[in-house]
């Protein structure tokens, strides 16, 4: 079986309005979980969109594996899962009546296979128990479980997740990745996000995007030990805010206990008021994308 590796040149997407979602993005993507973290509006959808042959860019290319993905749209939805953003169910349905639909559609024709890889693909994502439920009735957790299902259908060799975590209680998500670290170990997840401890838990390898455009990529491990011994930590007054950061390049802020904790850029301690601290990842992306403002 041929390696499937994701290779973007030079992809580019604009809206009407003169909204540049991509602007010359350009990304290889391995086998594994690969992760794609970046803000909201940062373009991860549109580029979502466009490997999954929902819409067409405006120029680039896309190859996966020896499948030129923008010139053989139908070859790539033989091999794709794809898990949007804003996965709908119907309310009304159970899941072994929808996930037979979707088999269905995926061209599985022989009913006693369907009912096989139904069963089978509900039990892996722990849904056999509730199989008979009403969707609508599904918590938020359980609906993103029944995604991957019919993501997984076909055997795709390349899964594209968009945002899956968002919304998910803390049980859940733990749930949830783990079921996508596990489907990672055989075939290429892209996983889009703008949660870092999705990827820092998660991915071997990353990028980061902000503007349409592609700011790093690497390993999360070896982006964070970039940053060892030029992050610093002080606790100050929330006004005393808009001074550190005239004074200093803040990479992130959050409140502990009242009080406002900075993490700050730098080479060296900006002064004896600053305690060295472990970067992490979330350190890693906020002065990517400081460095890129």
């Amino acid at each position: 079986m041929t390696e499937m590796r994701l290779s973007i040149r030079g992809l580019t997407k604009t809206y009407p309005g003169d909204v540049r979602a991509l602007q010359g993005v350009d990304l290889d993507v391995p086998p594994g979980m690969f992760g794609l973290l970046g803000p909201n509006g940062a373009g991860k959808s549109s580029l979502m969109r466009t490997i999954a042959t929902l819409q067409a860019p405006d120029a680039g290319s896309i190859r996966l594996g020896e499948i030129d993905v923008l010139a053989q749209p139908d070859r790539v939805r033989q091999v794709l899962g794809y898990l949007p953003q804003d996965f709908g169910v119907y309310p009304h349905l159970d899941a072994v009546s929808l996930l037979d639909h979707f088999a269905v559609l995926k061209g599985i024709a022989n009913r006693s296979e369907r009912k096989s890889v139904v069963e089978a693909l509900l039990r892996r994502v722990n849904l056999w128990d509730h199989r008979k439920k009403k969707l609508g009735g599904y918590s938020g957790g359980m609906r993103q479980r029944f995604g991957i299902a019919q993501a997984l259908l076909g055997e795709p060799r390349l899964i594209i997740v968009d945002e899956p975590t968002a919304g998910l209680d803390p049980e859940e998500r733990t749930r949830f990745l783990n079921l996508l670290s596990e489907i990672g170990e055989q075939v290429v997840v892209l996983l889009s996000t703008h949660i870092v401890d999705d990827v820092a838990d998660l991915c071997a390898n990353m990028a980061i995007i902000g503007r349409g455009r592609v700011l790093r990529t690497g390993a999360p491990r070896a982006a964070i030990d970039e940053l060892a011994g030029k992050t610093w930590r002080k606790v100050i007054d929330k006004a005393e805010l808009a001074a550190h950061q005239h004074d200093h390049t803040v990479i992130s802020t959050r409140l502990v206990g009242g009080r406002t904790v900075i993490h700050v850029f730098a080479e060296d301690r900006p002064d004896a008021s600053f305690d060295p601290v472990d970067a992490d990842l979330e350190d890693v992306y906020f002065t990517t994308l400081e460095r890129a403002a």
